[in-house]
């Protein structure tokens, strides 16, 4: 069951957060369940669960039946979603998702037969740990923050477009990367290192909220990034 159950969420967490662009996600904001993206993306859905099921067609109840819920419930999500709602509802519906792959899951359990030679139920693991700590912690982070808007006062100075949001990926990568290898005083280097870079510019800007905003964001992101590795080395174990 633990195998199966990693590799559906190794595909939908490629589908939904790696290969989704961000025009794919405004047109379906826009034009809601009348979206062509959003058939695109449940297709992508479907090819994702065949590579990772090896084209098993044995499993053909979770092969139609995953796309088809995902479709109910991004329309859902689509049609209800507001600026206030908006968070919410989001975690709402990855709950939803990860509840029907737990479904799919369990229904095929037990399942002996899933892994193959070379797709090893701890590459799986590791590849759905990273993608955590990298690209779905960085969504769950912008849902999160955008709660509170700064200024132009509080960004006076210019930056390299997305800059903090490749730094935080690297920054997750690392983290995670040190946990797994049991080097946690890298991590610590790493803290700290930040918090040097972070002390000046903070300094400078002489902003409570902006100070607020950024201590929130990185301890966020060493958290995620310090679960996603602990997360690892603790399912590792069960496989």
């Amino acid at each position: 069951m633990i195998a199966l159950f990693i590799k559906l969420l190794l595909a939908h967490f490629i589908g939904d957060f790696l290969l989704q662009p961000k025009n794919w996600v405004e047109n379906k904001e826009k034009n809601k369940h009348k979206s062509i993206y959003l058939y695109a993306h449940v297709g992508m859905h479907m090819l994702l669960i065949l590579l990772v099921l090896q084209f098993r067609f044995d499993y053909f109840w979770a092969i139609s039946f995953i796309p088809i819920t995902h479709l109910l419930i991004d329309a859902w999500k689509l049609i209800f979603t507001n600026k206030k709602n908006a968070r919410n509802l989001f975690f709402i519906d990855q709950f939803l998702h990860l509840a029907v792959i737990g479904l799919v899951s369990f229904a095929y359990f037990p399942d002996n037969e899933i892994l193959s030679k070379f797709w090893s139920a701890e590459f799986t693991l590791f590849a759905v740990c990273l993608l955590f700590a990298t690209f779905v912690s960085n969504i769950i982070m912008m849902v999160v923050l955008s709660k509170w808007t700064l200024t132009e006062e509080n960004n006076r100075e210019s930056s390299l477009e997305q800059a903090g949001k490749y730094i935080g990926i690297l920054e997750r990568s690392f983290i995670f990367l040190m946990i797994i290898a049991n080097y946690p005083l890298g991590v610590g280097f790493l803290i700290t290192a930040k918090s040097v870079f972070r002390y000046n510019d903070l300094t400078r800007a002489k902003d409570r909220r902006l100070t607020e905003y950024v201590l929130i964001g990185s301890l966020m992101s060493f958290g995620l990034a310090i679960v996603a590795g602990l997360g690892y080395k603790y399912f590792k174990q069960l496989l």
